[in-house]
């Protein structure tokens, strides 16, 4: 009971990665909710024009398109939340993590290195305010949800507290024996007949 309740207590990195992913998706589907409503509070120095002129298809795909995806990257999120996650859906899971994880960062750091160097000899359109807010706010928004994504993924595959399992032709004498120390526990062989099944 004092195992179960240990293990109960610990969180494994990958759900504590999972979680923030998951929160960081639902914030960012959160806000362009309320920009496809209506609300632009941030909208202008992330969008540019298209805050005030909102053409239908800005609205349709830029907001409420990238809105929904943000909720379906809270659930892959909730997914590799889950430490009991096993077999194709969670490698599926873990592959789509790395390809969420890998999209962000590069859209975060490509951004920020292109604004950085002038690469591109700005666009007249964007403002020096929507530069300076893009530096310093979007693009390291980016890059936490590709860190928080790629982190959730890499670490689904090593939960907290799992042992192996026996070795094959033995089972625990003792039904209590997984509460001790293993340098302690005893085994008896299986019958024959058992054992060469098992094999």
């Amino acid at each position: 009971m004092r195992r179960e309740s240990e293990d109960k207590g610990a969180e494994s990195p990958s759900t504590l990665w999972g979680r923030i992913a998951c929160l960081w998706a639902a914030a960012f589907a959160g806000l362009h909710f309320y920009w496809a409503v209506g609300g632009d509070v941030g909208l202008s120095i992330s969008a540019g024009p298209l805050a005030t002129e909102r053409p239908l298809w800005f609205v349709a795909a830029g907001l409420w398109g990238v809105g929904a995806l943000c909720l379906i990257g809270a659930l892959l999120a909730w997914l590799l939340a889950r430490p009991r996650l096993r077999g194709r859906p969670a490698l599926l899971a873990r592959w789509l993590g790395w390809g969420v994880g890998t999209l962000l960062l590069v859209r975060g750091i490509g951004i920020e290195v292109l604004l950085l160097t002038n690469t591109t000899r700005m666009d007249t359109s964007v403002s020096a305010g929507q530069r300076a807010w893009t530096l310093a706010l979007w693009n390291p928004w980016f890059i936490t949800g590709g860190l928080a994504f790629g982190l959730a993924a890499r670490q689904s595959r090593t939960p907290i507290g799992a042992e192996p399992s026996p070795s094959r032709g033995w089972v625990a004498a003792d039904p209590l024996a997984l509460d001790r120390p293993r340098s302690t526990r005893t085994r008896t062989p299986l019958p024959p007949g058992v054992a060469a099944g098992r094999r």
